[in-house]
């Protein structure tokens, strides 16, 4: 597949610093949901999930490393360069899910055997909630689906959104205005409104 390319302003969601794919580029992707890929941004390589923004597109977070090493800062416009990786690198596992793995041998090996992909899948799933019983739960089904033989986390839209402290409903959050912002855009409104 041949690379994407494209420009993106760098937004931010409270604190935290997003680039939200042009839908011309998200479209060259092979799925509308998690991708995994590699690429350069301002010519400083990364390595990250594409997340779907449960409208047709995706999104990724820009570390504070990578605004440094790009020079760049939230507002600003920047080449991006990616392709999807053909091997997923395995997740980081959250503590309350490892514990839990490891006190079920039976649900681990099954854990050990489905494809990083699925284990992406089961992570995104249990963390889509801010709710500590719902990911309690959700802990659990995942345990007992492991111990059943289900590979795949089942009835979970992977076109959706699953960061809740940066969407509602599976769908990703506007952007904040940068400092200062909204300030301009009130005194623009003021200005053309006399």
């Amino acid at each position: 597949m041949p690379k994407i390319r494209f420009q993106a302003k760098l937004l931010a969601i409270g604190s935290q610093t997003i680039l939200r794919l042009p839908e011309a580029a998200s479209r060259k992707l092979p799925s509308r949901g998690m991708s995994m890929v590699e690429g350069a941004l301002n010519s400083h390589a990364f390595q990250a999930p594409l997340e779907p923004d449960g409208m047709g597109s995706h999104w990724f977070a820009v570390s504070n490393t990578m605004l440094k090493a790009a020079r760049v800062e939230v507002g600003d416009s920047v080449s991006v360069s990616l392709e999807p990786m053909a091997l997923w690198p395995e997740p980081k596992v959250p503590a309350d899910l490892a514990e839990a793995l490891s006190s079920d041998p039976q649900a681990r090996r099954s854990w050990m055997d489905i494809t990083p992909l699925a284990r992406w899948d089961w992570i995104r799933w249990i963390g889509s909630t801010r709710n500590r019983d719902t990911r309690s739960i959700r802990i659990e089904k995942t345990l007992s689906k492991l111990r059943s033989g289900k590979r795949a986390a089942c009835c979970f839209n992977r076109s959706q959104c699953t960061d809740p402290s940066l969407s509602r409903n599976g769908v990703l959050l506007e952007p904040t205005p940068p400092t200062g912002e909204s300030e301009r855009r009130v005194a623009r409104s003021r200005r053309t409104s006399e």
